[in-house]
């Protein structure tokens, strides 16, 4: 089982967090337009306690999320060769729920690419607290506390340093821009959906994505 989740935006500029800090820090007393945004996603394995961080100064949008669970297959599969089928723990969010067309079809691209399966189970709404990356996001802001997260570079760096089970996080910097709002057709969408599989009365939260190997 793989958990993923985004944290909230943080804004970058010299704010202050309202926590506390060992060295004296001076922040700006009014909530001026910040330097930048930059939003934290998360990947957790439940079972290994380790925790992979994409540090995304864009929008997350549907592609930006399947580009880091991408990247992160590629990255871990060969330690994984007898899975053949992940399961993604994931909030309903816009941007990857069960019936988020661009998110769908980059998932069917995914399993058709790795050749693997791939199930999406979702928690309904109000109950994100029961998602295992949504407990990292509590350590890491409390990790910066008070700090000034007055650049990236800052942000990369505490979540570097936090630890999750006594582990530090892999993370990594993305700054590829996205485009918002990327949806399939109607048309489109009819040919994704033939290759989703919905459980029966949980349509919209649990889906499989079973690979076809295409005939010679």
């Amino acid at each position: 089982m793989i958990s993923c989740d985004a944290k909230a935006t943080v804004k970058i500029g010299e704010f202050s967090r309202g926590g506390e800090s060992r060295v004296p820090v001076r922040a700006l007393d009014h909530d001026y337009l910040p330097d930048g945004k930059v939003t934290p996603v998360g990947l957790l394995l439940p079972d290994r306690d380790e925790l992979s961080i994409a540090v995304c100064t864009s929008k997350v949008t549907s592609d930006c999320i399947v580009d880091i669970i991408d990247h992160w297959w590629v990255e871990n599969k060969n330690r994984f060769s007898e899975i053949d089928t992940p399961v993604f723990l994931q909030d309903n969010g816009p941007e990857n729920s069960g019936r988020r067309t661009q998110f769908l079809h980059r998932m069917v691209d995914f399993v058709e690419q790795h050749q693997i399966n791939v199930s999406l189970a979702y928690y309904p709404p109000y109950h994100s607290k029961y998602n295992p990356v949504e407990r990292c996001w509590g350590v890491l802001e409390n990790h910066w506390n008070g700090a000034l997260l007055d650049t990236v570079e800052a942000v990369v760096g505490y979540a570097q340093s936090m630890t999750w089970k006594q582990e530090h996080p892999v993370v990594r910097l993305v700054t590829q821009v996205y485009e918002s709002g990327v949806r399939l057709s109607k048309q489109a969408m009819k040919a994704v959906e033939c290759k989703l599989s919905r459980l029966p009365q949980l349509a919209s939260w649990f889906i499989d994505i079973q690979y076809e190997a295409r005939a010679e």
